[in-house]
């Protein structure tokens, strides 16, 4: 039945759930690791407050995750991920204003909501549902492959706007001209996410919706679904491997300020350094979805956390300066073929474990309560270290950090794979 369903669906449902996926995250996430320095020095605010903000978002986002479960079993995935799209995108209107700090905590409060609670769950479900049986891998490697593109794209035409609205060379512009050229970058992506809001409300149809229905069994997230929940090793396992995985990630949005910080880049440069490695997630993702469904899932995130490990120490080291831009490339790159890898496929794990499809909503709940608090604390360390700190000094200790995540990342899925390849 699975499959079944899987093969109806219209290509352009797919490639609207992929487009308003990445969408819903771009102001709050993309826009600020594309634009770092610029981000910060236009709010007039450090880096440590920039990551209390995603603090408020990852403990806002922490209650989300129980609770968009029913939510998402109750009403229909276009109303939710349309409502979620407009409200961000509205949010994004008054972060256009330049509002205080105290403001844009609330802010990023409200987009913890409207991301999480009213996105999030259906989302994850519906391409649970759509990979069927045996194609958990290019299910997950073309929704996060597609969402990087999406992600690209957006950080290709908020470079392209920043650059328009600068008329002389970037070093010799004031704080005042950059502040106002990045208010047309977030207004023009603020505009384009709601509309893709209006979009997905009127053409995402009802296929997804069917298929979700088919799930009886997971209309309520209650005390039952959570014992059979933790019951499955698999599930603790995952819980240790997203939450590393997701570290990882996170630490992807300080690849532009290290460009300009440490390597010596302008302000343009480095957010075309963020864009560019956007542009190989949805690579990464098609061929590692491809070789994990001939494979094992887990085998090929232990290659990506082995990869962010032996990069991360690289890093960590202080080998990479201004003196070395082709290891600082080469490293970059490698890196992000490990974080890509390991977050395309983590969810793709589900269906190797023998989790059931009917506590999908459950399972993606729990796990993400503690999968994804590096929401919380990730832009605070970083901001720490990084503000207490010279910039090659700072940088060096955040890596470092970032290299124990991924031994231990390394370790968990290691022990998911023969668990896994035991059960089989």
């Amino acid at each position: 039945m699975q499959q079944e369903q899987t093969k109806k669906q219209p290509l352009y449902v797919i490639i609207l759930l992929l487009l308003a996926a990445e969408a819903v995250f771009i102001l709050p996430f993309v826009l600020p690791r594309i634009f770092r320095t610029t981000f910060l020095e236009s709010f007039s605010i450090s880096q440590t407050e920039l990551g209390s903000c995603g603090s408020v978002y990852g403990i806002v986002a922490l209650v989300s995750y129980f609770f968009g479960g029913p939510l998402a079993d109750r009403f229909k995935p276009n109303l939710l991920m349309s409502v979620a799209l407009v409200l961000t995108g509205l949010g994004g209107l008054y972060l256009a204003t330049y509002p205080n700090l105290v403001s844009l905590h609330i802010l990023y409060g409200f987009w913890g909501f409207t991301t999480i609670f009213l996105f999030w769950a259906a989302m994850i479900k519906a391409t649970r549902i759509w990979g069927g049986t045996n194609k958990q891998g290019i299910a997950f490697g073309f929704l996060d492959g597609g969402r990087g593109l999406v992600a690209a794209l957006f950080g290709s035409v908020g470079v392209l706007i920043f650059s328009l609205f600068i008329t002389k060379d970037i070093e010799l512009t004031s704080v005042e001209e950059r502040r106002i050229a990045f208010r047309e970058v977030i207004t023009y992506t603020s505009i384009a996410v709601i509309t893709i809001g209006i979009i997905v409300f009127f053409f995402l149809k009802l296929n997804i919706e069917k298929a979700i229905k088919t799930e009886k069994t997971s209309k309520l997230i209650t005390i039952e679904n959570f014992k059979i929940v933790m019951k499955f090793k698999a599930v603790w396992l995952l819980m240790i491997i997203i939450l590393c995985a997701y570290y990882g990630y996170k630490m992807t949005n300080l690849f532009s300020q290290y460009a300009e910080q440490v390597m010596g880049y302008d302000k343009i440069e480095a957010a075309k350094v963020g864009t560019y490695l956007l542009y190989m997630r949805p690579v990464i993702g098609v061929v590692i979805g491809l070789l994990a469904d001939r494979t094992k899932a887990s085998l090929w995130i232990i290659v990506g956390f082995f990869l962010m490990a032996v990069t991360s120490l690289v890093f960590a080291l202080g080998i990479i300066n201004d003196s070395t831009p082709l290891l600082f490339i080469l490293s970059i790159g490698t890196m992000a073929i490990g974080v890509y890898s390991a977050r395309v496929l983590y969810f793709a794990t589900l269906e190797e474990a023998k989790i059931p499809l009917a506590v999908t909503g459950t399972a993606v709940g729990f796990i993400s309560v503690i999968g994804y608090t590096p929401d919380i604390f990730t832009g605070l360390i970083n901001g720490y270290f990084l503000d207490a700190y010279n910039k090659e000094t700072g940088h060096q200790i955040v890596f470092a950090i970032m290299c124990g995540f991924a031994l231990i990342g390394l370790i968990a899925s290691y022990k998911l794979y023969r668990h896994s390849k035991n059960k089989a």
